[in-house]
């Protein structure tokens, strides 16, 4: 049975940001996000690489600095293995949902994402990969989730991918570089087009964050 989350507004996110400015200037250097155009009036699926203990917190903080400031979120999901919701029962109180693994299992939770997503103004986090991976890793292989979800949602939704790489260059902490970009709305959904979106995106703000070295 899929655990389902509380509720979990803008407000609580609000507030929570207080928390994560504050841990952000004590672990890290400098945040930088490079934006992308947020539609009015739309859900939002953020997508983005998963390989970090930190994932959901930066999460959070480009939801409320590149999203939330453009357009108005009111509400914040997550979509997580239900084997780390068990383990961390907190996780339901910040957005949270499971998925697991099992036909019946995966269908109920995908369902419920496309009807979180069939509401204006909620934002589903969402990490296609599946597992955690290098951010260095120069391929971004897609699970089938992101395929089965859109083609379901209801109304207008914003499908959003952000490159997350962290380095560090001459601090002792490492910075955190939000490489967002827009992938188009749920009605011109093409999946083996987004796959390609992404991964030259993610090649391009790979070498963007590489200072000097030309790779052939």
């Amino acid at each position: 049975m899929m655990i389902k989350p509380k509720p979990f507004s803008i407000k609580t996110l609000e507030r929570a940001a207080r928390f994560v400015s504050w841990i952000t200037r004590r672990r890290f250097n400098k945040m930088v996000i490079s934006e992308a155009e947020i539609k009015p009036n739309h859900s939002y699926l953020l997508m983005c690489n998963h390989f970090s203990f930190w994932d959901g917190v930066w999460a959070i903080y480009l939801t409320l600095n590149g999203i939330h400031k453009q357009q108005a979120v009111t509400g914040f999901y997550i979509m997580s293995l239900k084997r780390q919701m068990e383990k961390n029962w907190w996780l339901k109180y910040i957005g949270a949902f499971s998925i697991s693994p099992g036909p019946r299992s995966v269908e109920e939770s995908l369902t419920f994402a496309a009807e979180i997503l069939s509401t204006p103004g909620n934002l589903l986090l969402f990490y296609p990969q599946g597992n955690l991976e290098s951010s260095h890793v120069r391929h971004i292989e897609f699970q089938q989730g992101v395929a089965t979800i859109v083609p379901k949602i209801q109304g207008n939704c914003q499908l959003v991918w952000c490159s997350i790489l962290t380095e560090y260059f001459e601090s002792l902490k490492p910075s955190v570089y939000f490489n967002m970009l827009d992938c188009g709305d749920n009605h011109h959904f093409d999946f083996e087009t987004l796959k390609q979106q992404v991964n030259e995106h993610h090649l391009l703000s790979i070498k963007k964050n590489i200072r000097f070295t030309t790779e052939p």
